[in-house]
């Protein structure tokens, strides 16, 4: 038996009855040769983060725009977050810990620059709206790898898109990422929003705290630990009702103080409108756009291929585009 061959016994024998089998995967929209050493969803993982995405997501911005300190979170930090608690809930379940890393680590790969800022000025401008998790999948469907896409497993794909929206994936291991990024988003928010002095520990109502705990890491455990006792043994993903009332009340916090909050969205008005007079001039002059999305202007639409070209973006890289097109060159007199 082959390395990959003995996982694949291993997980008949070891794994709930209720998680998906990588043998089991219904595949990949181009057939490929199985690895000898790595099962498909280990191999969806390392397709992930050797992607150029990937890495891009080191310089999105999570919640605070330009935040000052090394320690505040960034997209990639969040999603390094998001994968952890993810696999800990399969773990705990007993379900196909690959299959919820691979899809943790995909499910952000189409964010824009400058958080959910950019998400709603693109949904605005762009014809027929914009969403990051659809975002996400095309990513891995059809732009990353000069446009071939990562060509990954079916059941890593529907857990990218299904991490939000209205739409559920169908393994349970796609419906844990929906709240490990919810357990991963609302806590680390609120350690950020701390440490930036938007709200303060004692701001967080008591009753919240009593049920969560009082600190980041308690509040992370007990959600953790409260799914898979409410889920264990079961063919669904839930939450006990005080838990999930306390997260629900949590989130709702978070709006209220943080996410609308003038002082944490300082300068997200002024982002907006950089993308939207981006989009308007490469859509306008769409000869400007990179080689790579030239292929997709003529196949998909120019608004298509500059939505691509913008979604893509880092912030910092979004801003010297602007300066690029906007910006008159430093000159001085000799």
């Amino acid at each position: 038996m082959t390395p990959r061959e003995q996982t694949e016994a291993l997980e008949r024998e070891m794994l709930s009855p209720f998680a998906c089998q990588s043998s089991q995967s219904k595949g990949r929209a181009v057939p490929l040769e199985p690895c000898p050493v790595r099962t498909c969803f280990q191999r969806d993982i390392d397709r992930i983060v050797h992607s150029k995405a990937f890495r891009r997501l080191k310089h999105k911005t999570q919640v605070f725009l330009e935040p000052e300190g090394d320690h505040y979170r960034t997209r990639m930090t969040h999603t390094i977050e998001v994968s952890r608690i993810a696999r800990t809930i399969a773990r705990g379940l007993r379900l196909n810990e690959d299959l919820a890393e691979a899809a943790a680590y995909g499910h952000d790969l189409g964010h824009t620059p400058f958080g959910h800022a950019g998400e709603r000025v693109l949904d605005e401008i762009m014809p027929g709206g914009f969403a990051h998790n659809q975002q996400s999948l095309r990513v891995v469907d059809r732009l990353e790898k000069e446009g071939e896409g990562l060509n990954l497993c079916y059941e890593v794909r529907r857990g990218i898109l299904c991490h939000t929206g209205p739409d559920q994936a169908e393994t349970l291991e796609g419906q844990l990422l929906r709240l490990a990024d919810k357990i991963a988003y609302i806590n680390h928010d609120i350690d950020d929003a701390i440490r930036g002095k938007i709200i303060y520990p004692m701001d967080i109502p008591i009753s919240i705290s009593q049920t969560l705990g009082f600190t980041h890491s308690e509040r992370i455990n007990t959600l953790t630990v409260d799914i898979i006792a409410a889920s264990v043994g079961k063919p669904v993903i839930a939450q006990s009702p005080a838990c999930r009332d306390a997260m629900n009340e949590l989130r709702s916090f978070m709006f209220e103080y943080v996410y609308r909050n003038p002082v944490a969205k300082g300068e997200e008005g002024k982002a907006q409108d950089m993308l939207r007079r981006l989009f308007e001039a490469y859509v306008k002059d769409p000869d400007k756009l990179p080689p790579e999305y030239q292929a997709i202007r003529i196949e998909e639409g120019v608004e298509r291929a500059v939505c691509d070209y913008i979604a893509g973006m880092t912030d910092i890289y979004a801003v010297e585009r602007f300066q690029e097109l906007f910006i008159p060159k430093s000159w001085s007199v000799k």
